[in-house]
């Protein structure tokens, strides 16, 4: 999210000396994207970041793809993914591209011992169920059902969650995560006809500051490994930082739909961009006014892009047998559509109250072996009229 950010102690100027009270020297340390070219913040730090003592154990993360070239509609049945007491054994990539993995994960752990760095991905974290506090060196974000985490890539973290019963959403992208350029002035500044503005974006607070030497495991994700790292001091002694690159949290339901007329199309949803796929919220909202409106979504082919929507909670007025924590899969190319019933059922309705997120990718997603554990392999034909 490009706006500035501070917390802590911080120098008047960049690349300048900061000293302590005893005077010794604090570290500073740019957290940049895209070369020197985009978002950054500079932290400075207790100890040098640099002190890797030992590099331990590789696993191997890559998913098991089940189809490539897909055609097919898929329902899956995302509560009926295992839950795992490890935050990261209990992520699950269900849908994998070059571009993007797209996860589910149901962690009962309220903490972990280590910390974790994706260094390949931006990661975005939907809440569906569950509430905690992320924790990283840029400071702390609570969290709570309906938010979404957006984390850069690099970042240090770890999660602690108040209970054992925790539903996730997460969809890993190899390109920087944005919100919509359309809704951003040239100074990147949110515009009056967005759907959401800079009041609606949780900042980071609450900066821990560690001053401790000894074995600091960190799980790094590089290129489909997650590498043991030891780091000899606390990865959390930052003293300030100031920038644009910083994790922050937005709710869902301070997302405010664009409505109209007659049925609006998908993008007025949208709530996060790449350059690979989009991100969109759909909440609840008042139906279209035009006195002949059809509230259900036309037929539509997404020639250009795959779609993926994970049902959170509500009725899905579109949709036949469809629960919380369900996801659907329309594939590049096919025609979908409201089930048989669902476009009559609509007629004369004046508002819905649906809470979903759907993931748009432009290049095709492949299955992997995890989805079909909890697919419905006869989803594709329930649009057959009986």
């Amino acid at each position: 999210m490009p706006f500035y950010h501070k917390l802590g102690k911080i120098p008047p100027k960049r690349h300048t000396q900061f000293k302590k009270s005893d005077g010794s020297f604090y570290y500073e340390q740019l957290f940049g994207t895209i070369g020197f070219d985009g978002m950054s913040s500079n932290m400075y730090h207790v100890h040098r970041p640099t002190q890797v003592k030992a590099i331990g154990d590789r696993l191997d993360l890559s998913p098991k793809i089940h189809r490539k070239n897909n055609i097919q509609s898929y329902r899956l049945r995302g509560f009926q993914i295992k839950p795992e007491t490890d935050f990261l054994q209990s992520r699950k990539i269900i849908l994998t591209n070059s571009d993007c993995h797209i996860a589910l994960a149901a962690p009962q752990g309220r903490n972990t011992s280590y910390f974790y760095k994706n260094t390949d991905a931006d990661e975005l974290l939907f809440i569906h169920k569950g509430s905690g506090k992320l924790r990283t060196q840029f400071g702390n974000l609570d969290f709570k059902y309906g938010d979404y985490l957006l984390i850069p890539r690099g970042t240090i973290y770890k999660i602690d969650f108040d209970s054992s019963d925790n539903r996730l959403f997460i969809v890993e992208s190899n390109r920087p995560i944005y919100t919509p350029k359309r809704y951003r002035n040239w100074f990147g500044q949110l515009l009056e006809h967005s759907p959401f503005c800079e009041r609606d974006i949780r900042q980071p607070e609450e900066l821990e500051t560690h001053d401790e030497k000894g074995d600091f495991l960190i799980k790094i994700k590089k290129g489909n490994e997650l590498i043991d790292m030891t780091y000899a001091t606390h990865p959390f002694n930052v003293v300030g930082y100031d920038g644009f690159n910083y994790p922050y949290a937005f709710s869902i339901h301070d997302f405010e739909p664009i409505t109209g007329r007659i049925h609006q199309p998908p993008p007025v949803h949208q709530t996060f961009e790449t350059d690979a796929f989009v991100v969109c919220s759909f909440v609840p909202r008042l139906y279209d006014y035009h006195p002949k409106a059809i509230p259900a979504p036309y037929n539509h082919s997404n020639i250009d892009s795959d779609e993926v929507l994970y049902y959170v909670d509500g009725d899905f007025m579109s949709r036949n047998d469809i629960e919380p924590g369900h996801i659907s899969l329309h594939p590049a190319g096919i025609p979908h559509g409201p089930h048989p019933g669902a476009m009559e059922r609509s007629i004369g309705k004046t508002e819905t109250e649906e809470l979903a997120v759907m993931v748009d990718t432009f290049k095709p997603l492949e299955i992997t072996e995890e989805a079909i554990k909890i697919a419905d392999n006869d989803y594709f034909k329930s649009w057959l009229e009986k």
